[in-house]
């Protein structure tokens, strides 16, 4: 059940995802930790285009009522996102950001096994 309580970690496409659910939801979080979010987002590819059409966000501002934790992390060279679409997601939706340079998508494949960034950021 998704409370007050509730910690949520959100990579790639599925930060504004969350933001879309919890809005439209009006449900309110304790935290949203969100690496490499981005909105309104194109030139990937047409199959990644598709997908991302229909998460677009134009109220991506109104998380911030349902949330009042809120972190993006991000890095200087994704592959994927460009880091200047990643902090237009981030500065939208807090202040609280970390970029972490020559991180990639902050994924395994840009050699994220464990991300040490984000356990300090939590403990």
């Amino acid at each position: 059940m998704i409370n007050e309580n509730t910690v949520i970690f959100a990579h790639s496409i599925a930060p504004v995802f969350i933001s879309k659910f919890l809005i439209k939801n009006k449900l309110k979080v304790k935290r949203c930790v969100f690496v490499c979010g981005f909105n309104n987002y194109l030139g990937i590819d047409e199959e990644y285009d598709t997908v991302n059409k229909s998460m677009y966000l134009e109220n991506l501002n109104e998380v911030k009522n349902y949330c009042d934790d809120i972190v993006c992390f991000y890095s200087d060279n994704d592959p994927y996102v460009k880091q200047s679409v990643e902090k237009e997601f981030a500065d939208t939706i807090t202040t609280n950001q970390i970029m972490i340079p020559g991180g990639g998508h902050l994924n395994s494949e840009s050699g994220y096994q464990e991300f040490s960034e984000l356990l300090n950021y939590l403990s």
